[in-house]
């Protein structure tokens, strides 16, 4: 059974990401109308939130520019009811903590239904992913709270489950907890049914979870995740192929992918309603 009693599944679709470029796969989108394409098209066979990661659409470099990521979210919004998750990750800023930390809250301001929150400071591949536990976690906890947007609790190992159970408890993060767990990431905890099970098993009793198994493991880790009642992630952030060697042609074709084998698996793809429903979003 999935969360909150149904089989509905949520499949988040996360575009673009900041690591893919047009040189791995020529069908990465950068710029935000090609972003906002891409969400619409993943949203019609069965996306019901889009993470978003914005590009220079030049350079396809990441860009924090907030107005880039105001054309997506706007963008988006005219053109159908998905659900958009903003990224607040701290890569690609410059300048100092405050300053770094005031540049993420900025998309929070911009009031999506979600945005993702990391805790836990880590190496992630060649970065130093710095979340400090107070002047970032405690302050954006409370952000996202006052301006009603979910966070959608992004953790690449056990010790942040054990943060974010902490800020449950001191009432900074709404029921119900809502948890992306990610295996496969660069120095982060390795893609393996263990390991999901392991973190499946650590979260709160009434959290919400979601998985992403990071490129050939991203359909061993939704599978299983569907088999255990989770929903999944998939999409060129995470992964740029349809299967070994065969390059994805669009988002949209990964999502349908995902959408097949939870059908197949006895699982209903939640609609964007239905996803408010089981994360506890208001209209």
């Amino acid at each position: 059974m999935g969360e909150n009693g149904d089989k509905k599944i949520i499949i988040t679709v996360a575009v673009t990401g900041s690591v893919p470029t047009r040189e791995m796969n020529p069908a990465i989108p950068y710029s935000p109308e090609e972003i906002v394409q891409a969400a619409v098209e993943s949203y019609k066979v069965g996306a019901s939130v889009v993470h978003v990661h914005c590009r220079d659409p030049q350079t396809g470099k990441p860009s924090v520019k907030i107005e880039y990521f105001e054309r997506v979210l706007e963008g988006i919004r005219e053109r159908c009811d998905m659900l958009v998750n903003l990224t607040t990750s701290p890569l690609w800023f410059e300048g100092s903590e405050e300053d770094v930390i005031a540049g993420r809250l900025e998309r929070v301001y911009l009031r999506p239904d979600l945005c993702s929150f990391d805790i836990g400071s880590m190496n992630l591949s060649d970065k130093v992913h710095f979340n400090p536990p107070v002047t970032w976690g405690e302050a954006a906890a409370r952000c996202m709270q006052e301006n009603r947007v979910k966070p959608e609790i992004e953790v690449f190992d056990i010790g942040p489950i054990y943060q974010a159970t902490d800020l449950i408890k001191k009432g900074l993060i709404d029921a119900p907890p809502y948890f992306q767990l990610c295996l496969g990431v660069k120095w982060g905890i390795m893609a393996s049914p263990e390991n999901l099970l392991f973190m499946k098993n650590k979260l709160p009793q009434s959290a919400i979870w979601s998985a992403i198994g990071v490129g050939k493991e991203e359909l061993p880790m939704i599978t299983m995740a569907m088999l255990m009642g989770g929903h999944v992630r998939v999409g060129f952030e995470d992964n740029i192929y349809l299967r070994k060697g065969v390059l994805a042609a669009n988002n949209a074709q990964i999502v349908e992918m995902a959408a097949d084998l939870a059908l197949r698996l006895g699982r209903e793809i939640a609609t964007p309603a239905e996803t408010r429903r089981i994360l506890g979003i208001a209209t």
